[in-house]
């Protein structure tokens, strides 16, 4: 990223405790935020990926290595068991509104219910800039950031709406703040 300038600051690492896997979950404006969260991420992970892009030749075999395939719940449990933390980008596909975030899908929450990992927001700023989703292959140099939010842990009482509804407000006023500050 240094040498794309586009530097990355990652802020909240200590919300992961040693030892424990998580379910992380991020907003997703870019392409660049899969490269921007899998390495931000605190320890061992794989993301959630759309199936066709594993078609691509020879991306596809690499993008399949570190990643799940959006059809396979069982094995986005898997990776938890393996003691590695599963990246999901809850929006579904990139958010090209006006808006800071679009409606979450239910996946990471019925994940995190399921399993009873917690959950970590993680919000993802500037990739629009550097990547935006109307100009194929185009990259402009700008600073890069993600901040892990508190963990979300699951109460005897929620429910995914519970759950998808606690980090979206949380994602949501978290991304309004920073961009207020700029």
């Amino acid at each position: 990223l240094r040498l794309i300038l586009c530097p990355l600051r990652v802020n909240g690492k200590n919300n992961f405790a040693p030892g424990e896997q998580y379910i992380v979950v991020c907003n997703h404006n870019a392409l660049m935020d899969v490269p921007i969260s899998s390495p931000a991420i605190p320890g061992g992970n794989k993301t959630i990926a759309k199936a066709s892009m594993a078609k691509v030749p020879v991306f596809g075999m690499i993008y399949k290595m570190g990643s799940v395939l959006v059809d396979s719940f069982a094995k986005m449990k898997k990776v938890l068991d393996m003691g590695l933390h599963m990246c999901i980008y809850p929006e579904g596909t990139r958010n090209k509104t006006s808006e800071p975030l679009k409606p979450f899908h239910d996946g990471a929450f019925r994940l995190s219910l399921d399993t009873r990992k917690s959950i970590i927001p993680g919000v993802i700023f500037y990739t629009r800039i550097v990547n935006p989703a109307h100009k194929s292959f185009y990259l402009m140099p700008h600073k890069l950031r993600i901040d892990f939010l508190e963990p979300i842990t699951v109460g005897e009482n929620d429910t995914v709406e519970t759950l998808k509804g606690r980090a979206f407000e949380a994602m949501r006023e978290h991304f309004l703040k920073v961009n207020g500050e700029r």
